[in-house]
């Protein structure tokens, strides 16, 4: 299997890592000990090439041209900007290569994309990490056995510059209005928030500007979310926070569960002793360095399995480009607001 990663910035050297580790453990498998993988790397930046070809041992390209014509590449992982994905993912294809692409946050050339990737018979799989965390699938395997109809309380918040400290924010494509950092965490909260309580019937709020970052948008939101299941949620999303935060209650008649984001702060309420009981779902949790405890490399792995697997036809994608084009309407509902 030849993959080329387009795109070595940090979520381009993430998934070149894990990679590695898949094709590690892969080569462990019986029936695949013979298996030959080749990755490649992709970036405009030349800089970035030499990077890369340092930290990973790979062979990089920065023209995209040469780099998907050398050799056979079967698929491709984009891991560039938001806003550049269309155009990559539909030269993907037409080469007739899978494809694996990070999220989107807007919807350009989604169904002339989807019907190619019909045409050629490639896979076209949309990143969606959230829905491979072990915690996600707990609450909403949970909240089925209990036929839930309560309330919720999630609100995620990080200063901006935080986000990649290495670098300016202005310069990073969450600093744009059109691919803004609000949007980011919204495409990535809500789809599990969908999966888990139902569709949504209805979205009501407010959202403002409220600090000095150099920005042309809002950078916090309350919401009120009602689900076509008659759950009831409260969202609130900034990139103002000096603290990083992820706080989830969930609740109804008998039942109280809370989430802080992490592996290990889990927690469900024992009704015969009036305790909050801590759930232990991972026997290693992994971490990259520079990032928050709420990042869990573990996921990002799950799902690059996950596309490998629907290559081969074993599993399908847990989230698709027509799902995400719902959501993203979603999200320019909440940006219209008044």
């Amino acid at each position: 299997m030849r993959v080329a990663v387009i795109g070595l910035g940090s979520m381009g050297k993430r998934r070149i890592r894990l990679l590695k580790q898949y094709i590690e453990k892969e080569g462990k498998r019986n029936g695949r000990k013979n298996e030959k993988w080749e990755i490649t790397g992709i970036d405009l930046s030349r800089e970035r090439c030499l990077e890369v070809e340092e930290l990973c041992n790979i062979e990089t390209f920065s023209d995209l041209d040469k780099g998907l014509s050398k050799g056979n590449i079967d698929c491709a992982l984009i891991c560039s900007s938001p806003a550049s994905h269309a155009e990559l993912i539909h030269e993907c294809l037409k080469r007739g290569l899978h494809v694996f692409t990070e999220m989107n946050l807007v919807n350009d050339r989604y169904h002339e994309n989807q019907r190619l990737a019909w045409e050629k018979k490639r896979v076209l799989f949309l990143s969606s990490t959230f829905l491979y965390r072990k915690e996600i699938e707990f609450i909403k395997e949970k909240l089925q056995e209990k036929s839930f109809g309560g309330g919720y309380f999630y609100h995620i918040g990080q200063y901006l510059p935080d986000w990649h400290p290495w670098e300016k924010y202005q310069n990073f494509f969450i600093g744009a209005k059109r691919t803004n950092a609000c949007r980011e965490i919204f495409a990535i909260e809500m789809p599990w928030l969908i999966d888990t309580f139902g569709g949504i019937k209805q979205i009501q709020g407010i959202h403002k500007k409220i600090s000095s970052l150099e920005i042309d948008y809002d950078d916090m939101y309350h919401l009120t979310l009602e689900h076509e299941s008659g759950v009831v949620g409260s969202l609130i999303v900034d990139v103002v926070s000096p603290k990083a935060e992820r706080i989830m209650n969930i609740w109804e008649e008998h039942f109280h569960l809370e989430w802080r984001g992490t592996p290990d702060s889990l927690r469900l309420y024992e009704e015969n002793t009036g305790n909050m009981i801590s759930v232990a779902l991972y026997e290693n949790v992994e971490r990259a360095e520079g990032y928050s405890a709420f990042v869990v490399e573990n996921a990002y792995y799950e799902e690059l399995a996950a596309f490998f697997a629907a290559i081969r036809g074993e599993k399908a994608a847990r989230y698709s480009f027509g799902q995400d084009e719902k959501v993203l309407a979603w999200i320019d509902r909440i940006e219209e607001l008044k």
